[in-house]
């Protein structure tokens, strides 16, 4: 069930989005039939990279973190969720007990995890709840909501997924808002054709030309927020 959190900061009734009949019943259909052949067949590699984790990083070996999802067409409010994903950064702290960098408590491992994606594998799992969809714009954090315009915020009339156009198009490579542009561009028209399009781009990045998520020289992206503070 969604999570009950406070959002008053970037409450935002949005307006409602015409969906067709392959987003309104079959692409559900899809993503549960999907999402459960992933937890079958994948099972023993969700045991292997549980173990891995457990051994490389420690416990918990899942990270979880509330993520705003669809928007409620009763409230006109994003609803928010817990996503999960395997964990691929170590809690290492210095000698004053703050944080090391990303990039020290990422380490090698981390680092494959996430240019395979293989640490999103848990994501389905949110598929099967209903929270989330193979393909859809990416679910951000919930601050990230506090920065958006009421038009790049219509990205939440639609499921968030676990790929979407703006990964397949640069991914962490582009700028923040051409990543919110790609996902205006997805929800102009979800169809069958498109999302299966993505699918196949997404499993040749991933796992052919094996992209990162390193942005620049850095060890994982900006947050929306402080991608605009850094481009003023």
């Amino acid at each position: 069930m969604p999570i009950k959190l406070s959002t008053e900061s970037s409450r935002c009734v949005m307006p409602k989005r015409k969906c067709g009949f392959y987003e309104l019943y079959i692409k559900r259909i899809i993503d549960i039939v999907c999402a459960l052949a992933a937890i079958i067949v994948f099972s023993w590699l969700y045991i292997v990279i549980a173990i891995l984790v457990r051994i490389k990083i420690g416990s918990p070996v899942l990270f979880k973190q509330p993520r705003p999802g669809k928007i409620n067409p009763a409230t006109g409010e994003e609803q928010i969720f817990y996503m999960y994903k395997f964990r691929s950064m170590s809690n290492d702290r210095d000698e004053n007990g703050n944080l090391l960098p990303d990039e020290v408590r990422l380490g090698k491992f981390g680092k494959a995890l996430r240019a395979t994606s293989l640490d999103e594998l848990p994501e389905a799992f949110n598929i099967l709840r209903g929270e989330m969809s193979i393909i859809g714009p990416r679910p951000q954090l919930i601050r990230d909501m506090v920065f958006m315009t009421a038009e790049q915020r219509m990205r939440h009339t639609a499921k968030p997924g676990l790929s979407g156009l703006a990964q397949v198009n640069g991914r962490n490579d582009i700028s923040w808002d051409e990543k919110l542009n790609w996902d205006l561009k997805y929800i102009e028209k979800v169809s069958f054709s498109k999302d299966a399009k993505i699918i196949f781009q997404t499993v040749m990045k991933a796992f052919v030309k094996r992209e990162g998520i390193t942005d620049g020289d850095m060890a994982t992206a900006y947050d929306y927020g402080d991608w605009l503070l850094k481009e003023g």
